[in-house]
């Protein structure tokens, strides 16, 4: 969890208030963004993978590629130029971060910028609406899964309902106000062959109010191919413990081929 980070607490604000004005449209509105497929620029739903998934969520979901090129809804006003200047500053923030983690990992300082090629890094930015639920006890925001990527950043209300897994069991995770919670992710998990672990969380939800999260997931560039870092790597005591994968296949893998 990160505090003193350097983002503007009323530039939180206004994302987060930007992300609820968005959900608060009309069904109409928001179906105008409705996406078809899974590398949809753009894209509102409630599910993952409409053609795959057999239960859908009990959330609605904004699912943005924010960079190396910037989509966002035109609607609500101003939220655009809010999220542009949320997702420049939490680049930076990755970059920072990502230069402490070379540098714990016994890497050059500039080690996973520069050959995660973070120049032309691929940005999501993903807000989820999570409306108070009659049974929750029946249902799940988001079942339990690990991020792609390198490291996302997460925010929400003042409501909870995030669950990390550690040791077999659930913990509720309290974040503190106006602070960036930091999940570590698979592809850094693969960079560092296993030293950091990616987090895996789950979203839950209640029957007394809504609530609104932002995860913005920082990863390498699509055609990057992502291995162990060499120097972390030795034949005997630490053999590679994963093959090396471009980042663009491994979405695919995921969510499905690219229409590109």
């Amino acid at each position: 969890m990160l505090i003193n980070h350097g983002v503007p607490e009323c530039l939180m604000k206004a994302v987060m208030d930007g992300c609820a004005e968005f959900f608060n449209q009309t069904e109409e509105e928001k179906r105008e963004f409705e996406g078809k497929h899974m590398w949809d620029p753009i894209r509102f739903g409630t599910s993952l993978n409409p053609k795959k998934d057999k239960v859908f969520f009990w959330r609605d979901f904004l699912k943005l590629l924010v960079h190396p090129e910037f989509h966002f809804p035109h609607k609500p006003t101003g939220f655009s130029e809010v999220a542009f200047e949320y997702c420049k500053r939490t680049r930076k923030l990755a970059r920072d971060l990502l230069k402490a983690i070379s540098e714990s990992l016994g890497l050059e300082e500039c080690y996973i910028e520069k050959t995660m090629d973070l120049d032309s890094s691929f940005q999501i930015f993903n807000s989820n609406l999570y409306p108070p639920c009659p049974q929750p006890e029946l249902a799940i925001g988001l079942p339990a899964h690990a991020d792609y990527g390198l490291i996302t950043f997460l925010t929400q209300n003042e409501i909870g309902g995030l669950q990390v897994k550690h040791n077999g069991e659930w913990f509720d995770v309290n974040v503190l106000p106006n602070a960036i919670l930091v999940n570590t992710a698979d592809h850094l998990e693969i960079l560092s062959n296993g030293k950091y672990k990616s987090i895996v969380h789950r979203a839950v939800v209640n029957n007394k109010a809504t609530r609104v999260s932002l995860a913005v997931s920082n990863g390498p560039s699509l055609d990057t191919i992502v291995s162990p870092a060499p120097k972390l790597v030795n034949s005997e005591s630490h053999p590679p413990a994963y093959a090396p994968i471009k980042f663009k296949k491994s979405l695919e893998l995921l969510f499905g081929p690219s229409k590109h």
